[in-house]
């Protein structure tokens, strides 16, 4: 293997190597941005939950009907 053919294959290694980086990039950004997403919609629906479940009267000891 001649010396420029070596140095071809090597910046076509780091070429491929940078294209591989920046798509793993783009799609951790996309991962986050979807965690950002499903995050908010779980605090949401945490929030809704709680507002619900301050309207409900306090559980009583009171024993069923069949006791």
């Amino acid at each position: 293997m001649t010396e420029t053919s070596r140095l071809d294959a090597l910046e076509m290694l780091v070429a491929e190597q940078q294209r591989t980086i920046e798509d793993l990039s783009d799609g951790l950004l996309r991962q986050q941005k979807e965690l950002d997403r499903l995050t908010a919609r779980l605090r949401a629906s945490d929030d809704r939950i709680a507002e619900l479940e301050s309207g409900l009267p306090a559980p009583g000891n009171d024993k069923p009907p069949h006791w």
